[in-house]
């Protein structure tokens, strides 16, 4: 006997957001998951947000990831679930429905440490994605289209490593190179052997780097250095002649530029006047507004701040991070950038909302860090003071309620 089990309400939380052109080449759409809920929302000519589609998949969303085949106009969607399987998906327009690409089986069911679906990424190029786990276990999908058009994925190809935990991936955008993935990833076997804690208190974290190589059908580790222990996220800079490729390493208090062959550039994060001393600054979510000519990321922090952070640089070479004050939002778990002047965030607690751009950040009078006028002292690096300001950048638009968390609960008659 099988059951389903539905609610009433459905759940107005948003666990993760993606954003892309799914059904249509120019459509702006954002893909979120609710849980188990997977939704398009399409924002209106009115700003209004628009609920296209809500489709029940009766199991946990762990994580989403678009990609796009080369030369193709629309965007494909990636599952990381509790189903131990990879789910394509790709939205029809005229059933108004998502329909199931390919479902490749890798591993049992549930949210297990060591089953990938925690974390997803794609190749910028829509060449490869890649499915990981908390802990050991990595998946590399080659993404390809047969004669038909129809896309085609793979057999996975191992990127194994043992006592290894990993805190973050993405995929790096190298052009027509082969495909990159890079991964925070800490090495725990010492500490496990060691009774007296030493080895875990000497832990180092490592940003890695797996290549798959197309041309042997191989995934290698190309390359491990160590990074700063407070390092949670990971940023991909654009490359492929429109940057100069690399990750942006977001630390507690640090933004750091690294990338394999290049010097690490790193600047403080500005932090609250009011803020003591012993409150560190962690970036929890984040943006990328991508275009031939320009480019820059929206950064928040755990309090809400957003910053806007942009790389000077000649060729492959950066010379110069810089992090500025921005505006202050409800914290979020996923922020998006559409390219019709609109964010969209999808709101940890409360409602979720659409903002739209009414300036760039390019205000002199706001504070900003830079990595050129970094200054050491003593006791470390001289943090950056601001003092949180009324929106000045953006304008709320619409709002999606959301009654997550839900604190409490009262009858009524």
């Amino acid at each position: 006997m099988f059951l389903y089990n539905l609610t009433l309400s459905r759940p107005s939380g948003i666990q993760c957001a993606i954003y892309g052109n799914f059904s249509a080449p120019k459509a702006q759409e954002i893909v979120v998951s609710r849980g188990r809920i997977l939704e398009l929302i399409r924002p209106g000519d009115n700003g209004r947000l628009q609920v296209i589609l809500s489709t029940d998949i009766f199991g946990c969303i762990r994580s989403l990831a678009a990609f796009r085949l080369t030369g193709a106009q629309r965007d494909y969607i990636i599952v990381g679930s509790d189903s131990g399987r990879t789910v394509i998906l790709d939205y029809n327009k005229d059933r108004n429905q998502f329909n199931k690409v390919h479902q490749e089986t890798f591993g049992r069911s549930g949210c297990r440490r060591i089953v990938p679906g925690q974390y997803v990424a794609a190749d910028p190029k829509g060449r490869a994605c890649i499915i990981g786990a908390l802990e050991k276990q990595k998946f590399v999908y080659v993404l390809n289209r047969d004669s038909a058009a129809n896309l085609t994925i793979s057999s996975p190809l191992e990127a194994h490593k043992s006592h290894n935990i990993v805190f973050h991936m993405c995929a790096l955008d190298c052009g027509f190179d082969n495909p990159i993935f890079a991964a925070i990833e800490l090495d725990y076997s010492d500490a496990d052997q060691d009774p007296t804690g030493d080895a875990a208190a000497a832990a180092q974290k490592h940003l890695t780097y797996y290549e798959l190589d197309l041309g042997l059908n191989h995934v290698l580790r190309k390359w491990s250095d160590p990074v700063d222990n407070g390092a949670n996220l990971l940023i991909p800079v654009p490359g492929g002649g429109d940057g100069p490729s690399g990750v942006l390493v977001c630390a507690e208090n640090f933004l750091i530029y690294r990338h394999q062959g290049h010097d690490e550039i790193r600047t403080v994060l500005p932090r609250r006047e009011d803020l003591s001393g012993d409150r560190g600054v962690l970036i929890v979510s984040y943006a990328s507004h991508k275009k031939k000519a320009y480019s820059f990321f929206l950064l928040q922090s755990e309090y809400g701040d957003i910053y806007k952070a942009t790389l000077v640089y000649e060729g492959d070479t950066v010379t110069e991070l810089k992090v500025k004050y921005f505006d202050t939002l409800p914290v979020c778990v996923s922020l998006a950038v559409l390219k019709t002047g609109f964010l969209f965030t999808a709101s940890e607690t409360g409602n979720h909302a659409l903002y739209q751009f009414v300036g760039t950040g390019e205000d002199d009078d706001d504070v900003e860090s830079s990595s050129a006028t970094l200054v050491q002292t003593e006791e470390g690096y001289a943090p950056v003071f601001f003092t949180p300001r009324p929106l000045k950048n953006l304008v709320l638009v619409d709002e999606m309620p959301s009654l997550m968390p839900l604190i409490g609960m009262w009858r009524l008659g």
